[in-house]
């Protein structure tokens, strides 16, 4: 099983230490960044091993493998020496594992290492330009059979992490370490287990010495809501689909609703830009179900072998699971936004209320659909008028631009208006998308944005007197859609209500960490 190895990036023993003993019950393993320790200290890190009670990897990273290191190759290897050097017997008092990269050739080092007991992990930084042949590089880089291989990879791409993966499911039958680094790698970090990786490394970002390889997760994030150490083989995975997902609340809803029921599953974020090249990915995971969100609820449609009338008719899916046939399509947003709207309306449907859309994504054609359904009228606005209008003209609805001539018409649209654009949403433009338009205080604002909680457009939409909700409520009632729709059953109502009491300020708090 895959173990976490916390990041020591301090700058001198103490602090490492300190931070080791604050998340101890987190970690099984630790690696001591020898390179980001002040002068001074680098020459006490022998007794680290004994001090620190679990085992502990050696790593010194040049500054051209992404490391901190700018000494020569000579002050590398007496520092390396040092930390093996007067090796106890015992061989829990020494480093578990020396980290040196694949053109590191000093025989009596490595040999020192063997013999008190310390292994070999003998690694390539690939920072820049996937090499073409990667599990012939790895069995290249191996120099004696007990050593790990360890490609770390900065991944630019959904089809680099697709390389990665398939690479690792090709060099078999030893113990081999894969770091997909950066946003698109973050689920490699999640599954090492899946990777075929013999651990995952973590950091402690609470603490102002995290300066780890990126997309690092957090050890305790990793531990507690990811439930790493019980991820096995046996694991159902499931997660969401987008780019990006910083905002997104499924993981932390559906994590702990697993954690509730004792369920053997983990739902992990797949940063993506290619829908075609995480299919392969997906199928190699055995992934079971997905959330899909921005931008793929239009670009998901043709890898579905079948989908619900819902999706037929709307245009748009965000909710798909495995079956014998393939994947299967259907669109919880639509249920779970008018639910939500219904109840902050006080109303049984939209009879007699003039509503504008914003936006004209795929949570557009849900909301329009809803708003048909319920008996409302609308006008959908959006900065590429043709796309408004293609949603618009299917339900006898009016479109626009969000310019002055869309604010004009929507004058007459305004008992109720609903922002569907990722303008505003945290990790997009931190604008306004009707910034021409002036509340009165009389409308019904709805934001289905929830990170951040309030954006620019909702704030100035209270501060003007209008009644506001933003798309928290939306999000966990279509999560517990399609929590029914991936199990067979809905949520038992003891869990839902755990879920609902932590709500949206545990959220907010998890995501901030």
């Amino acid at each position: 099983m895959a173990k976490i190895c916390l990041c020591l990036t301090g700058k001198t023993i103490k602090r490492n230490l300190e931070i080791l003993n604050k998340y101890r019950k987190f970690t099984d393993m630790a690696e001591l960044r020898v390179d980001c320790l002040d002068p001074d200290e680098r020459l006490h890190i022998r007794r680290f091993p004994e001090l620190a009670g679990i085992p502990v990897i050696l790593t010194i990273r040049r500054d051209i493998d992404g490391g901190y290191f700018t000494g020569g190759e000579g002050a590398r290897v007496k520092l390396l020496a040092n930390g093996l050097a007067y090796a106890n017997a015992d061989s829990r008092l020494n480093f578990a594992y020396v980290d040196i990269e694949e053109d590191f050739q000093v025989p009596s080092l490595e040999e020192a290492a063997r013999t008190f007991g310390t292994r070999i992990i003998r690694s390539c930084h690939i920072l820049n330009d996937l090499i073409e042949d990667i599990p012939a590089k790895m069995k290249s880089m191996r120099h004696a059979g007990d050593e790990i291989v360890k490609m770390a990879v900065s991944v630019k791409s959904t089809r680099d992490v697709k390389r990665v993966f398939q690479a690792s499911k090709s060099f078999t039958g030893q113990d081999k370490i894969m770091v997909c680094m950066g946003h698109y790698g973050i689920y490699s970090r999640i599954l090492a287990e899946r990777f075929g990786s013999f651990l995952t490394y973590t950091s402690a970002l609470s603490e102002n010495t995290a300066i780890g390889a990126p997309g690092q997760m957090d050890v305790r994030e990793l531990a507690e809501l990811y439930r790493f150490r019980k991820i096995t083989k046996k694991t159902k995975v499931y997660g969401v689909v987008g780019n990006p997902l910083k905002a997104s609340v499924s993981p932390w809803f559906f994590n702990t609703v697993f954690a509730l029921e004792n369920n053997d599953a983990v739902y992990v974020p797949f940063p993506v830009n290619s829908i075609r090249d995480f299919f392969v990915i997906a199928k190699g995971l055995d992934v079971q179900g997905l959330s899909i969100t921005v931008p793929f609820k239009e670009a998901v449609l043709p890898e579905l072998s079948r989908n619900s009338e819902v999706v037929g008719s709307v245009g748009a899916c965000n909710t798909i699971h495995r079956t014998n046939e393939g994947w299967y399509g259907d669109n919880t947003d639509c249920a779970g936004f008018s639910a939500s709207l219904l109840e902050f309306l006080g109303r049984k449907n939209l009879k007699f209320k003039k509503v504008t859309i914003i936006g004209a994504g795929g949570v557009s054609r849900a909301v329009a659909s809803e708003i048909f359904r319920m008996g409302g009228k609308a006008i959908v606005l959006n900065r590429t008028v043709h796309k408004a209008r293609n949603i618009a003209l299917k339900y006898n609805f009016r479109w626009g631009g969000l310019d002055e001539n869309g604010i004009e018409m929507m004058s007459k649209y305004s008992d109720v208006i609903i922002q569907t654009s990722s303008v505003g949403m945290e990790g997009y433009e931190a604008d306004d998308p009707l910034e021409l338009y002036s509340f009165t205080g009389k409308e019904a604002v709805m934001d289905l944005i929830y990170t951040p909680a309030e954006t620019p457009f909702l704030k100035r939409a209270a501060a003007a007197g209008c009644r506001t909700i933003n798309g928290f409520d939306m999000v966990i009632r279509q999560a517990c859609m399609q929590y029914s729709n991936f199990f067979g059953k809905d949520i038992p109502q003891k869990n839902l209500l755990q879920i609902n009491s932590l709500g949206a300020n545990t959220w907010n708090k998890i995501r901030s960490t």
